[in-house]
This record gives C-alpha cells, sequence and structure tokens, in this order.
C-alpha cells in the first residue's frame, strides 16, 4: 500500500490519498492534485503556485497537466526520459527551491516514527488504514 500525499511548506498535508503497491506513484499525481482544498480569502483553493517533485513525475503527461493550470514546475530531469529528447520548451528546474522538497520527507519521518502502527501497517481494511492516517495527520498539524 503506498501513501500518495501534497504536503505544504510549513509541513501540512493538504491532501492524502492510498493506492495499491503494484501502480507507479506518477499515476495518480493528477488525482492528488485535483483533490487539493485550501481556504484562501474566503474561498477554496485548488491551485498552488509551485510543485516540488522527484525525478519520478518526470511525464510529459504531468508536465502538461501543470502547465494548462498555469502551475509551476519544479522536477529534476529522470535519466530515462533524457535519452529521448525531444525539442522544444526547456524543463524548468531551479535548484535553490528544489531544497524546500525536504518538507515531504520531514512529513514522512514524523509520520512513520511517531504513528509506528502506520509503518508497519497491521490493517487489512484500508478504510481503516486511511482513517489511522487521517487522526495521524489531524494530530501533527
Amino acid at each position: 500500500m503506498k501513501i500518495h500525499v501534497c504536503v505544504s511548506c510549513e509541513v501540512f498535508p493538504l491532501t492524502i490519498q492510498i493506492a495499491s503497491g503494484k501502480e507507479h506513484d506518477s499515476q495518480h499525481f493528477i488525482e492528488v492534485m485535483e483533490s487539493i482544498r485550501v481556504k484562501t480569502d474566503g474561498r477554496l483553493g485548488t491551485r498552488p503556485s509551485e510543485v516540488l517533485a522527484d525525478s519520478t513525475y518526470d511525464n510529459v503527461v504531468i508536465r502538461k497537466y501543470l502547465r494548462s493550470r498555469a502551475i509551476k514546475s519544479n522536477i529534476p530531469v529522470n535519466i530515462r526520459n533524457e535519452k529521448n529528447r525531444k525539442r522544444g520548451r526547456p524543463t524548468r528546474f531551479e535548484y535553490e527551491s528544489y531544497h524546500k522538497r525536504g518538507t515531504i520527507e520531514r512529513f514522512f519521518a514524523w509520520l512513520k516514527m511517531g504513528f509506528r502502527r502506520i509503518a508497519s501497517r497491521y490493517e487489512r481494511l484500508n478504510v481503516v488504514f486511511k482513517g489511522l492516517l487521517d487522526i495521524a495527520c489531524f494530530l501533527l498539524c
């Protein structure tokens, strides 16, 4: 079972979803991005200004999705995709702002060190596991 999370720069989880372990992480990226709901200025905001992700999310579909929603993507180029580079607009990657991606690693460290039951995954039912994740995120906030 994989945990897919979108985290703010202040290490607050914006959205959290679970999926089977067989599927690649990039297949759930758009699903996670569309479930973001943040209250800003009295209305729900669904569009972050920038997305920081690792090189597993270096995908043409993901980059087109972010560009269509006017979201800056800060995703490094994957070595496998570098071989078949096409002409066109170069991908954006700023190394200075990419250091903020450590917040997601910090979130998972807090989640797995503070809640051992989530790290070892004792629950059989996905509903129970998702409920424990929601409680853990609530306590982390």
